[in-house]
């Protein structure tokens, strides 16, 4: 690929979102900040899709790392409006295939040989198109205990594609950093970075052979769970020969159906696999997209006499590790959903990172527990379905938190939070009543057990902590006493400064807005008149109020 081509890509893909990123601006920053919120939240709809269709055409046009990004976003249905998703969805599918001559080329240098004399048979038509590599559909000449193989083949110039469209979303992430909400909750930086680490893994099929083999490992005794064999005479850093085991793909729900598969139980031993991936193997599948998911039927079925069917993994270039550090955070988590414990929530955000420095952890809890008495239990259908009513008042309830936003993103959770996205789609789609809380309370009490019987030294602890408590309880109601009989008693009410700041915040606002029309209008006035300096000069102080009434009018801090 000449670098010509590669500097043209690079300008596209920057041109694209600097294109988004002024459109988002001008929307949703600077008119709301003009007071024009509703009109902003009015045509976002329409705008987000627009950006959809343009990113669409971008993706498959580019290829590469753009249509991961995509195919991350087409699977976030239980968030995103249906237009987006629907409008992203095809990416999945509609990755073009790269010219057979060049794949030919790369895998019979790679497997030092021609494809005719190495296999009985070798299909110049790719069964599937991905974005780093395409997979053809083969037939060994020597069989083992299987005949019918899958080879996938790297695409052509990859590592420099990858290089290019890096470069060029590491150019965006800097423009994301100088916006200061961004700046402060994500590294944006270290994430591109960990993003890059798992593309170039993804890219080394060697390594993806040894993860399809611990994955086997794992799951040896789950009779649920199917994974292809490796050919290893057969495989290279860059074309890995595997068993076919392609399947109903895991959104061909009309597929399902007709097969006599219950979707409903598909979509809860999906997310059981995954419980176990991570939270007793600490390894996971991490690119869970609908082409690399199937539901396999089997000709024997279950004692009941249902349908027997497996689960089917593929393609496992893009694998999560958890360190046992993040595996206790994440274990603390699940307990506290399960178990509905505000308190024990906030204890895993810090374990895990979530929090930035300074965060009102009471608020959050107060907050935390809201949400479980209000949404706890509700299935997914019905959470999309809360009215916006309910929403403001949750928001309101919660302004300052809300205001704030005191969440960061740290690295290590990058790969598992877009894996549980991505999972948390594709279960809504199998199931559209399906309910998450159904699932985690039983693995919550699991947890619960294992920790109580593996570590009664931290139950101990815990009870220690309970009594120095209770025994300084009299000391500090002494202390309290005597600041109140001396009249030194200070009550911090960290709500009522903060919508006191509100409060300012909006007077600023409405003077400074004053001022720029009085302005604007005298301005205009005097231009149509002889005084056509003390016009302009009116007009250029009043764009000066404007500005600052936009980006400074924000009243006092609250400490």
């Amino acid at each position: 690929m000449k670098s010509s081509q590669l500097r043209a890509r690079y300008r596209k893909i920057i041109f694209f979102f600097a294109r988004a990123t002024a459109n988002i601006f001008f929307w949703d920053i600077f008119l709301s900040r003009l007071g024009l919120r509703p009109l902003a939240r009015k045509t976002r709809s329409k705008r987000l899709q627009k950006l959809a269709v343009q990113f669409r055409a971008l993706a498959i046009e580019m290829g590469g790392v753009m249509i991961k990004v995509g195919q991350f976003l087409s699977s976030r249905q239980d968030v995103l409006p249906p237009e987006i998703v629907k409008e992203l969805s095809g990416l999945q599918d509609e990755v073009p295939p790269e010219d057979f001559d060049a794949i030919r080329e790369k895998a019979e240098r790679e497997l030092g040989g021609s494809l005719d004399d190495i296999f009985a048979s070798f299909d110049a038509e790719p069964m599937a198109a991905a974005s780093l590599g395409q997979v053809h559909r083969a037939r060994l000449r020597e069989a083992e205990s299987f005949s019918e193989i899958v080879v996938k083949v790297q695409r052509p110039h990859i590592e420099k594609i990858i290089d290019v469209d890096l470069s060029a979303l590491r150019r965006v992430g800097g423009w994301l950093e100088r916006y200061p909400p961004v700046r402060k909750r994500a590294d944006v930086h270290g994430l591109i970075d960990e993003f890059a680490t798992t593309i170039y893994e993804e890219i080394d099929y060697l390594a993806e052979g040894e993860n399809i083999e611990v994955f086997q490992e794992n799951f040896l005794d789950d009779s649920r769970v199917h994974v292809p064999h490796v050919v290893w005479n057969f495989t290279t850093k860059r074309v890995l020969t595997m068993e076919d085991v392609f399947a109903i793909k895991i959104t061909d729900y009309d597929g399902i159906t007709a097969a006599g598969i219950d979707r409903a139980e598909v979509a809860r031993i999906l997310l059981d696999t995954y419980l176990k991936q991570i939270f007793e193997d600490g390894f996971f599948h991490a690119d869970p997209h609908p082409g690399n998911l199937f539901v396999t039927p089997l000709p024997n079925p279950n004692e009941d006499g249902a349908v027997n069917w497996k689960l089917t993994f593929i393609d496992f270039g893009m694998v999560g590790r958890v360190p046992d550090n993040l595996r206790a955070g994440l274990r603390e988590l699940v307990i506290a959903v399960g178990t509905r414990d505000a308190k024990r929530m906030v204890r895993a955000y810090q374990q895990l990172g979530i929090l930035l420095p300074g965060a009102n952890l009471k608020l959050i809890e107060e907050a935390e527990s809201q949400v479980f008495d209000q949404f706890w239990g509700k299935s997914m259908s019905e959470l999309r379905d809360i009215s916006l009513d309910e929403m403001r008042q949750f928001a309101k309830q919660f302004r300052e938190l809300m205001y704030e936003m005191p969440f960061q993103i740290p690295h290590n959770l990058l790969l598992l939070g877009r894996t549980v996205a991505i999972l948390s789609g594709m279960c809504t789609g199998l199931h559209v009543d399906f309910n998450l809380w159904d699932q985690l309370v039983p693995y919550a009490k699991k947890l619960i057990s294992e920790e109580a019987t593996s570590n009664t030294g931290i139950w101990l602890n815990e009870l220690g902590d309970l009594a120095k408590a209770m025994i300084a309880l009299p000391t500090q109601l002494g202390r309290v006493l005597d600041k109140m009989e001396s009249g030194n008693l200070e009550v911090h009410m960290p709500r009522i400064a903060q919508q006191n700041s509100y409060l300012e915040q909006a007077v600023y606002r409405l003077a400074g807005t004053l001022i720029f029309g009085s302005l604007f209008i005298g301005g205009i006035i005097l231009r149509n008149t002889e005084s056509i300096m003390i016009g302009n000069l009116l007009l250029a102080t009043s764009l000066g109020t404007l500005f600052w009434t936009i980006f400074f009018a924000r009243g006092h801090s609250v400490k």
